[in-house]
């Protein structure tokens, strides 16, 4: 039996963490078994990549560099835990994944929708995802709620126009994928966003 692999995506700010925080207590409660993890991330040597990326000393790494080790983040979290949880039909949600990298590297770095999928087919031809949940909230409302941008993570760092180039390259691939894209208007309370997350779910029949 295969699992079910679900994602959620959204710009800086939008309140990720803690939407993923208030779906894994909702599973817990519900007594659904899960499996939750990160990009990039994930694994030891996934994490390691996720330092070099964020760091926020590293101002020098071209575009091209960062798409990469996004993408040899994203295979060795598929191979060591992602692949092998969904063949023994577990339930697996990520935060952020393949629509990370069309977005902010495909889309608002200008590399382009092709560059991206060429170097992530191993992700695209072994392991998509079933559902997609993005958080629909503009930059500048994330980071007004969040209160500004963290000095110490360099994607932050990039400015409002670059995150408004993200937030498009969301919308675009939103559109373009209907099929798996769940669009959650996370504009309202936190616990409103919740209630949309766990209603696209049950409507797919993730849970």
């Amino acid at each position: 039996m295969k699992g079910k692999f679900v994602t959620l995506e959204g710009c800086e700010g939008v309140g990720k963490s803690r939407q993923l925080k208030m779906l894994e207590e909702y599973l817990v409660n519900n007594g659904i078994k899960f499996y939750m993890t990160r990009e990039p991330g994930g694994t030891p040597i996934a994490e390691q990549i996720r330092n070099i990326i964020l760091d926020g000393k590293n101002v020098s790494m071209t575009d091209e560099c960062e798409a990469m080790l996004y993408a040899s983040s994203r295979i060795q979290l598929i191979k060591e835990e992602i692949l092998p949880r969904l063949e023994r039909g577990e339930l697996v949600i990520c935060d952020r994944y393949i629509d990370s990298s069309f977005a902010y590297q495909g889309t608002a770095r200008g590399l382009g929708f092709d560059f991206i999928k060429n170097i992530n087919s191993y992700a695209i031809e072994n392991c998509m995802p079933d559902c997609t949940l993005f958080l629909n909230l503009s930059p500048e409302q994330a980071f007004k709620r969040k209160g500004g941008v963290d000095k110490t993570d360099r994607l932050e760092l990039s400015g409002i126009e670059f995150h408004n180039k993200v937030y498009q390259g969301y919308l675009t691939l939103a559109e373009k994928y209907k099929d798996r894209f769940s669009v959650i208007d996370a504009s309202g309370e936190k616990e409103q966003t919740h209630a949309k997350i766990v209603n696209a779910l049950k409507q797919r029949g993730i849970i």
